[in-house]
């Protein structure tokens, strides 16, 4: 399936949830800001001092409520994909994004790529300066349920000194790190990729970790705004898997030529994401 977002599902939109949320919640000489909350689900921001080279382990952690959903990077149909806005004048900049590996849901017509309980998302951040660091970030995230409502929320927090041990911020990074899709290896890999001519069907090869009989999940990320989950003829063989994934409708005028494309495939309980590069 092509999934572009916004979509038509979940019309009805809450925008006094953006309003609401907008007050900043900070926590002073902290690791930890206070916790924004809405109808569907709470936010906060988690981070550590800054190393030597001014790289900041940070997370945005997610609780969505019992039922709600929130969102991965391209999150299916209808969703809204997180952002997070960092102060331009706060000397902090957001390097990169990391996402947990997220469950695929089906109702219908409708497909959502996205997680049904607390999800925390490794920030890379890095600091300008050598003195104290504050974060100032702006989160805007989609939680869901029978409507979408944005939740967006100002969070603030000031890092203590780097000599100071935070057993409980280390061990929420830690646990965030660990449930990121593994990068390839010798036995969970894509051996051979290739975009069909009329550009309809990439076909991949893979090798999988299980000697399981079921097709693996599948989600290739495109441009942005993009994902592709829908498997054509797929055959697994052991440790091995063909399938070509239905591309369907890209951007007017796109050229793949020098693009990447990523990947992700999950295969019971382990899961590996890698890039496809198209000459």
């Amino acid at each position: 399936m092509m999934i572009i977002s916004p979509g038509p599902r979940r019309l009805l939109i809450a925008l006094v949830s953006v309003v609401a949320a907008l007050v900043p919640f900070s926590s002073t000489h902290a690791e930890m800001s206070a916790w924004a909350e809405n109808e569907g689900g709470r936010m906060r921001l988690v981070a550590l001092a800054p190393d030597a080279g001014g790289k900041i382990r940070a997370a945005l952690q997610i609780e969505p409520k019992p039922g709600w959903i929130t969102y991965w990077k391209e999150p299916g149909n209808s969703g809204i994909p997180p952002q997070i806005t960092i102060a331009a004048d706060s000397g902090v900049s957001l390097d990169a994004i990391a996402y947990p590996v997220p469950k695929h849901f089906f109702n219908g017509a409708i497909e959502d790529i996205a997680y049904d309980a607390p999800v925390t998302l490794p920030l890379s951040l890095r600091a300008a300066g050598k003195g104290p660091v504050t974060i100032d970030a702006a989160a805007f995230i989609g939680i869901c349920k029978d409507i979408c409502i944005p939740f967006q929320a100002n969070l603030q927090l000031k890092l203590g000194p780097a000599i100071q041990s935070y057993p409980q911020e280390e061990a929420i990074l830690q646990a965030a790190d660990a449930r990121l899709p593994k990068p390839p290896s010798q036995d969970f890999d894509v051996t051979a990729h290739a975009m069909s001519p009329d550009r309809k069907t990439l076909s991949l090869d893979l090798v999988l970790p299980g000697e399981g009989k079921t097709a693996p999940d599948i989600i290739v990320t495109g441009p942005s705004g993009y994902a592709f989950t829908k498997q054509i003829g797929g055959k697994r063989d052991g440790r091995t898997f063909k399938v070509d994934i239905s591309i369907g409708k890209l951007p007017k005028d796109y050229d793949i030529s020098g693009k990447q494309w990523s990947v992700l495939v999950i295969d019971g309980e382990r899961a590996m994401e890698t890039t496809l590069a198209f000459q």
